[in-house]
């Protein structure tokens, strides 16, 4: 045996010595570990096999023995190459399906059979006999056609592993470059190597990819060693951060961005990598056309932003990236609330609206009211109330049906809302009733609507089936005193007038005694003196 020889075994031992160790220091550390550590652990022992049988192959004593352990190579050999691309993809945080793992195994399977059953097809080597010049164990081969294939598959499998790992590069936090520095060259180092064997510029009739495997096992050892590969993933850091539903931005103490996830792309389609390192006011206006509406100094805190181009909401927490107790940035997240927002607005809407009419209810009359009214006071500015009924209301039930009482309660409501402005509450206060609270109106300016209701309501009477139901309406109105004190009782005036007007004979409108008809004696004892 040459000293050339003697050499190249040993470094084919040294790589599966290696590569046995990373399996068995992986295997007994598992508990620690998840899938990203099973298919390095596949991967590690098909280089195993393949490093062994490789030099098994060097000490081979005839053409059968050759044969043998070039078939034993096969069975590490093929899968590796996927395998390898399979772990990356994992380490990367790239999902992948059992169903798709399966399926780039089924190539190098079929590569093993074809080697093993050689002898009869010739369809992966055209020939393989001992080299004439060299003797045993160099290998003189003739390659044939699936050779291509397993070739085109097995390049294919390491270069998509390495572009991925570049592809990442960016992405990566510089914590962890070096890690991914590891891994690249670990992918690269076979490749070039296998490169370099085929277009003939390695040693002749011997494979000098597991010379060379020993490189990548080093610098995967150092990986697990002194960055953690397993325990902290770099990047795993990207599966979570990339597979959080909800969009998250990183900014750094200028509030520049540095880093956005998936979900953010999804909400706003125009945020790419090349705004990393702008300010993210300007990035803002970009993507949304204003400013950012929120502040964005201050300790954790959670806002509501409601996008103008779009119905979408969103609650926006921010919170300060904090090292050594200095501030070094900060965290947006946008959780989207568009649906939640939409079902609590259809829940205030039933629980606040009529169902029938499709105006305020009673009970958010009593409390949209109570707020304006207890204004009204604090800022000595007008404030009247109108209770309107239907006239009749009864009859029209016993005599048409209550569908048909319904939809004149629909009627009225209707022209009602046509005549008013629309920040004004007006709602079904019970039954036939309706109410108005108008901010800001003297007990004057509320008789004048309440008579403009009422002729409006007797104008438009409800035709049913070709056939004619006028309508009138008995209004109330009362206009808060300067001593008032209650919402109630208010109201209470507004009743009393109301009763007054149905008393006189309906249709009409009557106003509470106490308060509009004494400041109309008191105007006109201003016009006589």
């Amino acid at each position: 045996m040459t000293s050339n020889l003697t050499a190249y075994i040993t470094l084919m031992c040294t790589s599966g010595v290696l590569n046995l160790y990373l399996c068995s220091y992986v295997f007994l550390k598992r508990h620690h570990y998840n899938k990203i550590a099973l298919f390095f652990m596949l991967y590690t022992a098909s280089i195993t096999i393949y490093c062994f049988a490789a030099a098994m192959g060097l000490l081979a004593a005839n053409l059968g023995e050759m044969k043998f352990w070039t078939t034993v190579q096969y069975i590490g050999m093929p899968v590796s190459s996927p395998l390898g691309l399979l772990f990356i993809m994992q380490y990367l945080g790239i999902k992948v399906s059992w169903k798709r793992a399966v399926s780039l195994i089924l190539v190098p399977t079929l590569s093993f059979i074809l080697v093993a059953t050689n002898e009869w097809h010739h369809l992966h080597y055209r020939s393989f006999e001992i080299d004439a010049a060299l003797g045993i164990p160099f290998i003189q081969q003739e390659i044939g056609p699936w050779y291509a294939v397993h070739g085109i598959f097995t390049f294919a499998c390491m270069f998509a592993a390495f572009s991925l790992l570049i592809f990442h590069w960016k992405e990566t936090a510089k914590a962890y470059r070096l890690q991914l520095i590891a891994l690249m060259l670990g992918q690269l180092i076979p490749m070039m190597t296998a490169f370099l064997y085929l277009i003939g510029a390695a040693p002749q009739g011997i494979d000098p990819v597991p010379m060379v495997l020993w490189i990548s096992s080093v610098l995967y050892l150092w990986a697990i060693g002194s960055s953690r590969l397993f325990t902290i993933m770099p990047i795993a850091k990207d599966a979570i951060f990339n597979g959080i539903n909800d969009g998250v931005i990183v900014l750094d103490e200028s509030n520049r961005l540095i880093e956005f996830n998936q979900a953010c792309q999804l909400n706003w389609p125009n945020l790419n990598q090349s705004m990393y390192g702008m300010d993210f006011e300007s990035v803002w206006v970009e993507l949304a056309g204003y400013p950012f509406p929120l502040r964005l100094e201050g300790d954790l805190k959670t806002q509501e932003l409601k996008l103008l181009k779009s119905e979408q909401v969103f609650q926006v927490r921010n919170s300060p990236l904090e090292q050594s107790g200095n501030t070094k940035g900060q965290l947006l997240i946008f959780t989207d609330i568009t649906e939640l927002k939409k079902l609590q607005e259809k829940l205030q809407h039933q629980a606040y609206t009529d169902e029938l009419t499709q105006v305020f209810n009673r009970r958010a009359f009593l409390q949209l009211c109570e707020q304006d009214f207890i204004a009204a006071k604090e800022q000595s500015t007008p404030f009247s109330v109108i209770l309107l009924d239907i006239d009749h209301f009864k009859r029209v039930n016993d005599t048409y049906g209550h569908q048909v009482g319904d939809q004149l309660l629909v009627h009225v409501a209707k022209v009602c809302k046509a005549q008013l402005e629309k920040d004004q509450i007006f709602a079904r206060y019970g039954g036939e009733e309706f109410v108005l609270a108008l901010n800001s109106y003297t007990g004057i300016e509320a008789e004048a609507l309440a008579e403009r209701l009422c002729k409006e309501v007797e104008s438009q009477p409800i035709f049913l089936d070709g056939e004619m139901i006028s309508v009138t309406l008995s209004l109330g109105v009362a206009e808060m005193e300067v001593s008032e004190d209650q919402l109630f009782h208010l109201l209470n005036q507004a009743d009393e007038a109301l009763y007054a007007a149905k008393k006189e004979g309906r249709n009409r409108v009557c106003v509470y005694a106490g308060s509009h008809e004494n400041k109309k004696a008191e105007i006109r004892e201003q016009i006589k003196s």
